[in-house]
């Protein structure tokens, strides 16, 4: 471990316990930066710490969603940075830009922007109206920033042009997985079993899983996309014997009618304690997301348990298809017919590639962001 770097995280939300995607982004890639670097985590009140992590805490941040423009901060947490002789300061997404940009004025830090998605372009495709705001202090933000660390090349490609940002700034530090191989056969054997019991399949039904938090725009979309299309047309192949399993929590009531889908080959699972259990015991993970922006967690979560993978072009931004090669099968956005063709045609039995672990193991990606940090030091 350095004696020279400190890195203080600026989190501005709950992430522990860690259970959505979000959450597990930000925990695992500090649980794992913080084996090769001292790592303080600044977040807010309401956080329940796991027994065991490799990271300092501190709860300096309000639970209130004014801690956004507090300036109150500003003192506080120059106070935390100038007592534990932060060298990095790394603010997860664009919105403490502000704060961020003055503790780099005012103290000798180094600033990091751990961006997310491009947040701007993610409230446009939702329908937001004050995007266009929000873009300018994104792009302020980036700009004013020495590191930018973005969740995929697709989006540090972008930011290079359209925020003008220098590229040497710019590095991808993607969304990870905490395995470095695919699960045993002995454990994706007895999940199928399980879901098998549990929602009386028959062996001969393929699993098909979508999973997703079904209060986001997005999610929601991709979940019109399985009733209103996908599933129609799957439902015309009367040789190909299928279950869709559609995991998440947060359905609006208008889509409460979606429990007696049972005789259309859809099962409503809602929300899973052990989503684990799906992942490795489902065939084919379908991901028919066509907006939102950044890479789809789930997407990652479902090729590291050796699922195999149905996605839309839009829907796998951020997963390269060298490290993947035939566990996913891409479709235009839109088509789909051509969507649940791949659906039938996907090879179930091949496991996910070497390469994809090698690319999205938590321990590889900490690693090249550590060697950014350490080389990006004012001290």
């Amino acid at each position: 471990m350095s004696k020279n770097i400190q890195i203080a995280a600026l989190v501005p939300y709950k992430i522990f316990p860690a259970k959505m995607g979000g959450e597990k982004g930000v925990a695992l890639f500090y649980n794992a930066l913080g084996e090769l670097l001292p790592v303080i985590i600044i977040s807010t009140k309401n956080n329940v710490l796991p027994p065991a992590f490799n990271a300092r805490f501190i709860p300096a941040l309000g639970n209130s969603i004014l801690r956004y423009i507090n300036p109150i901060l500003f003192f506080r947490i120059k106070r935390i940075l100038q007592k534990n002789q932060v060298t990095h300061l790394i603010i997860e997404h664009p919105y403490f830009g502000w704060l961020g940009i003055l503790l780099k004025i005012f103290t000798p830090v180094c600033l990091a922007v751990h961006s997310h998605n491009i947040e701007a372009t993610r409230f446009r495709s939702t329908g937001r109206w004050w995007w266009r705001v929000l873009w300018q202090y994104e792009k302020y933000t980036h700009r004013s920033a020495d590191i930018n660390f973005f969740i995929t090349d697709e989006d540090r490609q972008f930011a290079i042009s359209n925020f003008k940002l220098a590229a040497h700034r710019c590095f991808t530090i993607t969304y990870g997985f905490d395995l470095k191989s695919i699960p045993s056969r002995e454990e994706k054997a007895a999940a199928k079993k399980q879901l098998q019991e549990k929602y009386n399949l028959s062996p001969a039904e393929n699993i098909l899983l979508f999973n997703g938090s079904l209060h986001y725009k997005p999610n929601l979309d991709a979940l019109d996309n399985i009733l209103g299309h996908i599933n129609p047309i799957l439902l015309l192949h009367k040789n190909f014997k299928y279950r869709i399993i559609i995991c998440g929590k947060n359905l609006p009531e208008a889509y409460n009618d979606l429990k007696n889908y049972k005789e259309s080959n859809i099962i409503f699972a809602g929300f899973v304690p052990d989503i684990n259990m799906y992942f490795y015991g489902a065939d084919i993970f379908i991901n028919p997301v066509t907006d939102g922006g950044g890479i789809k967690t789930k997407l990652v979560e479902s090729l590291g348990s050796d699922l195999s993978c149905v996605s839309t072009l839009s829907g796998a931004f951020g997963v390269p298809a060298a490290v993947v090669k035939n566990k996913m099968i891409t479709v235009p956005d839109g088509d789909w017919q051509q969507f649940a063709q791949a659906i039938q045609a996907i090879n179930v039995t091949e496991n996910t590639p070497t390469a994809f672990f090698n690319h999205f193991y938590w321990g590889n990606i900490a690693e090249k962001a550590a060697v950014v940090l350490k080389a990006n030091c004012k001290r």
